[in-house]
C-alpha cells in the first residue's frame, strides 16, 4: 500500500526540485501526446526547447521574440504571485490586461496626433490605473461584502472580452480604417510606439518594466515590513491579525498591485507586438502568468527563469506548428501540463511516500 506521511517541515529539497522534475514530466507527457498525435516526439520537444535558441534557421528570430513574450508573463505573474503569498487568489489578471490595455490605447488615442514624448508615460499610467481599478471591483467586493475574488476576478475577465469586442467596432475604431474593427495601429505612431530599445535583442520599456518589477518584488518580500505582513496573511492569518496587521489592506494592496502591473503588461504589448486594439487582442498572458508565477515558487527570481522558460515554449510551439504541423490546441495543453505537474509533485514537499502493508483495523 502507497500512503502519504506528512513531513514534520517542509523539504527544501523537493521545494528547489519539483520545479524542475515537473519539467521533466511535462516533457514525457507532452513526447507521448505529440507521438501519439503523429508527430516525433523527440522532434517536438527539440522544436520546441532547442531550435528557437540555437537553430541557424530561427535563432536569429526566435531569440529577440524570448524577451518579447517573456515581458508581459513576468510583470504580471509578480503582481499575481505577491498576492497568492498572502492568500489572495486573483485568477483575472487577462481581464485587468485588457482593460489596462484599453484605457492606455484610449488616454493615448484621445491626444493623437501630438508628436510628444509626455503621451508614452501618460498612457503607461493610464494603462495601469485602468488595470488597477478592474483589480479592485473583486478587492472591494470581498472586502465589503465577502465574495469570493476567484470567482468574481474570473467572471470579470469575460466582461474585459466584451468591452473588448465594443470598442474596437466602436469608440477605439480607426476612423480611416475602412469599417474594419480595431484602433489605429500605435507602432507607427512614434510618440507612443513601444519599439526595441536595442536593435535585435527583443528589450522594449516592457521588459525593462519587468525587470524592475521582479527587483522591486524581492526588496518587498525580503526586505520591506509590508512584504513581511503580506508572507504572514498567507502563512498564519490568525497570528497576522494579533500583529495587527488588517486583512482588508493587504487584500486591497494585493488585487490592486496585481491589476495595475497587468494592466502595464496590457498597454506595453498593444504600443508595441500587438499594434493595435483589436476584437483578438487578448493573448491569455493573464491565465499564462498564473502558470509562471507556480513554476517560479512564488519567487521573484524564480518567476524570472519561469518567464523565459514558459516564452520558450511560446516561440517553440508556434514553431512546432509550422514545421511539424501539430495544432495549436496540442500546444496548449502542453504549456498546461507544466502547472498540473507542478501540483502534483509539489505534494512531496510537505509529505513523503511509504509504502507498506494495510494494516489490520
Amino acid at each position: 500500500m502507497i500512503a502519504l506521511e506528512k513531513r514534520p517541515q517542509p523539504s527544501r529539497l523537493w521545494r528547489a526540485a519539483t520545479p524542475l522534475l515537473a519539467v521533466a514530466l511535462t516533457m514525457l507527457a507532452g513526447g507521448a501526446m505529440f507521438a501519439g498525435l503523429g508527430a516525433d516526439p523527440v522532434a517536438a520537444i527539440r522544436v520546441i526547447f532547442w531550435d528557437p535558441l540555437f537553430d541557424p534557421s530561427f535563432a536569429a528570430y526566435a531569440r529577440p521574440q524570448l524577451l518579447v513574450k517573456a515581458g508581459p508573463l513576468i510583470l504580471i505573474a509578480i503582481g499575481l504571485a505577491i498576492g497568492f503569498r498572502a492568500g489572495v487568489w486573483n485568477i483575472g489578471a487577462e481581464g485587468q490586461y485588457i482593460v489596462g490595455a484599453i484605457c492606455g490605447a484610449g488616454a493615448a488615442l484621445a491626444l493623437y496626433p501630438a508628436e510628444t514624448r509626455l503621451v508614452f508615460p501618460l498612457a503607461v499610467i493610464a494603462g495601469a490605473l485602468g488595470g488597477w481599478a478592474w483589480g479592485m471591483i473583486p478587492a472591494l467586493l470581498k472586502v465589503r461584502f465577502g465574495t469570493n475574488e476567484i470567482l468574481v476576478s474570473l467572471m470579470l475577465v469575460y466582461v474585459a472580452e466584451s468591452i473588448l469586442a465594443s470598442v474596437s467596432s466602436g469608440l477605439l475604431k480607426n476612423p480611416e480604417g475602412r469599417g474594419f474593427p480595431g484602433s489605429r495601429n500605435l507602432a507607427q505612431w512614434d510618440a507612443v510606439a513601444n519599439r526595441e530599445l536595442i536593435a535585435g535583442t527583443g528589450m522594449h520599456w516592457g521588459v525593462v518594466a519587468a525587470f524592475v518589477a521582479v527587483i522591486a518584488a524581492y526588496v518587498l518580500m525580503s526586505r520591506h515590513i509590508l512584504g513581511f505582513q503580506v508572507r504572514l496573511s498567507g502563512e498564519a492569518p490568525r497570528a497576522a491579525r494579533f500583529a495587527g496587521v488588517v486583512p482588508a489592506r493587504i487584500v486591497l494592496f494585493c488585487l490592486g498591485l496585481s491589476g495595475a502591473l497587468a494592466g502595464m503588461a496590457g498597454f506595453f504589448e498593444v504600443a508595441g507586438p500587438a499594434g493595435q486594439i483589436s476584437i483578438d487582442f487578448g493573448s491569455f498572458y493573464g491565465f499564462t502568468a498564473i502558470i509562471v508565477a507556480f513554476l517560479g515558487r512564488l519567487h521573484p527570481v524564480g518567476i524570472l527563469l519561469a518567464g523565459l522558460l514558459m516564452a520558450l515554449t511560446y516561440i517553440g510551439g508556434e514553431l512546432a506548428q509550422l514545421t511539424l504541423g501539430l495544432p495549436a490546441a496540442a500546444i496548449q495543453l502542453f504549456q498546461g501540463m507544466l502547472l498540473f505537474f507542478l501540483l502534483g509533485v509539489d505534494v512531496l514537499t510537505n509529505y513523503r511516500l511509504r509504502l507498506g502493508r494495510k494494516e489490520a483495523a
